[in-house]
C-alpha cells in the first residue's frame, strides 16, 4: 500500500510540476485544479481497488490538464480579440494626436503584468522627441530623459524591430546608468508603410521573459498605434497649415477665433479673467509705397516674430489681417494687458530691419485693449470692442494704446507715458 500511495503521490507532484510551469494559468484557477486532483488521490487511497483506481487517476489528471490547457488557450485568444477591439476602438476615435498617444500608452499600461511604465517617443526627420508616457501611478505625460544615442529607444529606430530586456540592470543597452533601473523593458517601433513614426517602450517592474501572449498584444498594439499616430500626425499637419499665416507662420484669424473660443472657456471655468490687443503697425504702407510688396513681406515676417518671440508661451498671438495683429493674454485684467501693452510699444523703439535702401522706415505700433468680461461676454464683442479701441488711437493717439470702455460707450486714450 505504501509503494502505491507513492505512486499515487508522484501523479499528483507531476500534475503539480506541469501546471506550475504554465504561466498562462491565474493562480487561483491553478489552486482549484490541484484541489480537484488531490480529492482523486485521496479517493484512491480509500479505495478496495487501489491499482485500478490509480490508473484512473492517471487518466482524469491527464484529461484535467489537457482540457484545461485548451480552454486556456481559447481563453488567451479571446481575451487577446477583445484587447484587440478595444485597441480598435480608443486609436480611432481621435484625430488628435496627444489623444491618439494618451489612449496608446494607456492600453499598452493594461497588456503586460506588472506593466510599470509606458513610453512613446514620436520619430520624424531622423529626430526623436518626447510624444506621451503613463506609469503606474498613473502620472501622465511627464516629460522622460532624452533616448540615449547608444539606448534602447535609438536601438529600436536603428534596427527597425522590436527589443526586448529581460534583465535592465544587467544588459549591455543599460550599462553605465546613472540610474538605478531594475526589472525589463520591451521596445516596439511603429512602423507605417515601413517608416517607423514612433517608438513604444513598455517596462516592467519585475525581471524576466515576457510570455507569448503579451508580445503578441504588445506586438499588434505599436501595429495599430502606427496607424493611428501616422494619420493623426498627417491631421495635425493640414490642421496647422489651415491655421498659419503663409507670410508670417503665426496663426491665422481661423485659429484666433479657435483660441477665443479656448479663452472663453477657461475663464469661466477658472472664474478668470483674460484681455485681448489689437494692433496695427504704424508706417507700413511707406514699406509697401518705396520697397515693393516683396520686402514688405519680410518686414511682416521679421516684425510680427520678433514680437512673438518677446511673449509668454501661455499668451497667443495671432495675425489679423494685413498689418494688423490681435494679442491673447491668459488670465489678465486691464492692468496687467496695459503693462504688456507698454511692453510691446518699447519693443517696437528696439525693433530695426535692414532695409536693401537707403532710407530707413521707422515703423510704430497703435493699439486698443479688452478685457473679459469687463468689455464683453461674448469673443466676437469683445474683438469689435478692441478693434474700436484701437480706431480710436489710430485716429487721436497714434503710437500710443486705448483701453475700451464697453461695446458703446466712450474710450479712454492711454498715453506711452503712464505719468501723463
Amino acid at each position: 500500500m505504501k509503494v502505491e500511495n507513492q505512486t499515487q503521490a508522484g501523479v499528483f507532484l507531476h500534475a503539480w510540476q506541469i501546471i506550475e510551469k504554465d504561466s498562462t494559468i491565474p493562480v487561483d484557477e491553478k489552486k482549484a485544479i490541484l484541489r480537484l486532483i488531490k480529492v482523486l488521490v485521496e479517493a484512491a487511497e480509500s479505495s478496495p481497488y487501489p491499482r485500478e483506481i490509480n490508473n484512473q487517476i492517471k487518466t482524469f489528471t491527464q484529461e484535467i490538464i489537457s482540457k484545461h490547457a485548451l480552454l486556456t488557450l481559447v481563453k488567451q485568444q479571446a481575451d487577446e480579440l477583445d484587447a484587440l477591439k478595444s485597441l480598435s476602438l480608443n486609436l480611432t476615435s481621435s484625430l488628435d494626436l496627444q489623444t491618439v498617444l494618451d489612449a496608446v500608452v494607456t492600453e499598452a499600461m493594461r497588456l503586460v503584468n506588472k506593466a510599470e511604465a509606458a513610453h512613446i517617443f514620436l520619430y520624424s526627420h531622423e529626430k526623436l522627441e518626447f510624444g506621451a508616457s503613463l506609469n503606474v501611478q498613473g502620472v501622465k505625460n511627464k516629460p522622460f530623459a532624452p533616448p540615449r544615442p547608444e539606448g534602447l529607444t535609438h536601438s529600436v529606430v536603428k534596427y527597425g524591430r522590436q527589443i526586448i530586456v529581460e534583465e535592465i540592470d544587467s544588459h549591455p543597452l543599460y550599462k553605465n546608468l546613472p540610474y538605478d533601473w531594475i526589472g525589463s523593458i520591451v521596445g516596439s517601433p511603429l512602423k507605417f508603410k515601413n517608416s517607423i513614426v514612433g517608438v513604444m517602450n513598455l517596462s516592467r517592474s519585475i525581471a524576466g521573459a515576457f510570455s507569448k501572449a503579451e508580445l503578441r498584444l504588445v506586438g499588434l498594439l505599436a501595429d495599430q498605434a502606427a496607424v493611428a499616430v501616422y494619420n493623426a500626425s498627417l491631421h495635425k499637419q493640414v490642421t496647422d497649415l489651415a491655421n498659419t499665416d503663409s507670410v508670417t507662420g503665426l496663426p491665422n484669424r481661423r485659429a484666433l477665433d479657435e483660441r477665443l473660443q479656448e479663452e472663453m472657456r477657461y475663464a469661466k471655468k477658472m472664474n478668470s479673467m483674460f484681455s485681448i490687443v489689437m494692433m496695427d503697425v504704424d508706417g507700413f504702407k511707406g514699406v509697401n509705397d518705396v520697397y515693393g510688396h516683396a520686402v514688405g513681406d519680410e518686414v511682416l515676417n521679421s516684425l510680427f516674430n520678433y514680437l512673438a518671440e518677446n511673449m509668454r508661451t501661455t499668451d497667443f498671438l495671432a495675425r489679423y489681417g494685413g498689418d494688423e495683429l490681435t494679442l491673447v493674454i491668459r488670465d489678465a485684467g486691464q492692468e496687467a494687458a496695459e503693462i504688456v501693452t507698454l511692453k510691446i510699444l518699447e519693443l517696437m523703439k528696439a525693433y530695426d530691419f535692414p532695409y536693401p535702401g537707403t532710407k530707413k522706415i521707422q515703423l510704430g505700433i497703435s493699439a486698443g485693449i479688452a478685457v473679459y468680461p469687463l468689455h464683453s461676454r461674448s469673443a466676437g464683442d469683445l474683438l469689435r470692442a478692441a478693434d474700436m479701441a484701437l480706431y480710436q488711437s489710430k485716429k487721436h493717439n497714434r503710437g500710443l494704446f486705448t483701453v475700451a470702455n464697453g461695446v458703446t460707450a466712450p474710450l479712454n486714450p492711454i498715453s506711452l507715458n503712464p505719468q501723463e
